[in-house]
């Protein structure tokens, strides 16, 4: 990639394309900042070349057209607060009123563009779009690695109409990624969670190629489980991809890859806060109930393999664990991780905020932003999104 380091910025008006697709509470209010600091190396290190900053982002799923509760107002403020600058906002992507706003801003100020999914041709990637937000710039810095994995025009398209470059923090989330995957230092590890394999089914396969350990954990064990015979009563199972999760246990074994699955669980009646529970060898799971975390010899089973690995990836839950009653898994393999020796990597979504709420960021090595790019990267496919940066 080529990065803002090459570019020349002083005195240009750059287009930065971030990530501010914050979560609010339901008067509007964000609940999570983390998404705007993350941006914050790249826009300081712009403004400190007397760079004029355009900021684009989505939010939400406005479907190509305005609506209120999806509006950046909220995020401009927030910014604002952050850095102590002035953020002038937009009232809309590609209008007359904001480039002539953006050609009178001070170098010092910041001006973000509203929402960019209003506009319906950001998500089909419409070529006449990307040009009309590049006329806000004279060079695009991409930014915004959680959306590098999309095809639209403020993503990808906008590149065939200005000089692109990654800026600090998708250059830092490429490195580290591809670093975790091309880390020699065996043993290697990867754990995966969440609930389902068809999501996760590429890259199982691709770290089949790359990793010495490979755990396996939340609803998506459930299927590799019914792959090996158990019975696992009401819990979800993607029948479906039963054989590919045989073919996959195979696989491992033929490649001498580690594959370590539960071996107990803890088994509920139903998924709520005050639902019975049992904890039950994997041999054992009654047919009324489902399995709702890992138990506690998987835990330690999990935990051995962590304590010899010189290299972790993690993404996704081992547990429900929006329930505190099924998150103690998620949460002991949390510390174990940060406690390790080993270079972290930890995938973005519920695995990143249990860290996150557990006070353990500073002991991982780095925390993705990303969901579905992390995901994609770490499975070899191409993001639109870095291949922009890439000349």
């Amino acid at each position: 990639m080529h990065t803002i380091r090459e570019a020349e910025v002083e005195g240009k008006k750059v287009l930065v394309r971030v990530d501010f697709n914050v979560p609010m509470d339901k008067d509007g209010a964000i609940i999570d900042d983390s998404k705007i600091r993350a941006a914050l190396p790249t826009i300081e290190y712009l403004l400190d070349r007397k760079a004029r900053v355009v900021l684009m982002s989505h939010l939400g799923r406005p479907k190509g057209k305005p609506e209120e509760q999806y509006s950046l107002k909220p995020v401009a403020r927030r910014l604002a607060e952050i850095t102590g600058r002035i953020v002038h906002m937009g009232s809309g992507c590609g209008d007359a009123k904001s480039r002539a706003e953006v050609a009178d801003m001070n170098p010092k100020d910041l001006y973000l563009l509203e929402n960019v999914r209003f506009c319906p041709g950001e998500e089909v990637n419409s070529p006449d779009f990307a040009r009309e937000l590049a006329a806000y710039g004279d060079i695009f810095i991409n930014d915004a690695f959680g959306c590098a994995h999309r095809a639209h025009a403020s993503t990808a398209g906008i590149a065939a109409f200005l000089p692109a470059y990654a800026g600090i923090l998708m250059e830092n989330e490429v490195n580290m990624l591809r670093t975790a995957l091309e880390h020699r230092e065996s043993p290697r590890m990867a754990i995966l969670g969440g609930a389902k394999v068809a999501d996760k089914i590429g890259l199982i396969r691709n770290l089949l190629d790359r990793m010495d350990i490979i755990l396996i954990g939340g609803g998506m064990a459930n299927s590799f489980l019914k792959a090996q015979g158990f019975q696992i009563g009401r819990s979800i199972c993607e029948e479906d991809l039963v054989d590919d999760a045989r073919n996959i246990i195979n696989e491992a074994k033929s490649r001498q890859v580690e594959f370590i699955l539960p071996v107990d669980a803890v088994a509920a009646s139903e998924v709520s806060g005050q639902a019975e529970t049992v904890v039950v060898n994997i041999n054992s799971i009654p047919s009324d109930y489902l399995i709702a975390d890992i138990g506690p010899e998987t835990i330690e089973s999990f935990k051995k393999a962590i304590m010899k690995s010189k290299t972790i990836i993690w993404n996704g839950p081992l547990g429900i664990y929006e329930y505190e009653q099924f998150s103690h898994g998620t949460v002991a393999i949390a510390w174990a991780v940060a406690e390790s020796q080993a270079v972290s990597i930890i995938g973005g979504g519920d695995s990143a905020a249990a860290v996150q709420e557990l006070g353990l960021e500073g002991r991982i090595t780095h925390i993705s932003t990303g969901g579905g790019a992390t995901l994609e990267l770490l499975e070899g496919l191409p993001l639109p999104g870095v291949v922009s940066c890439e000349w």
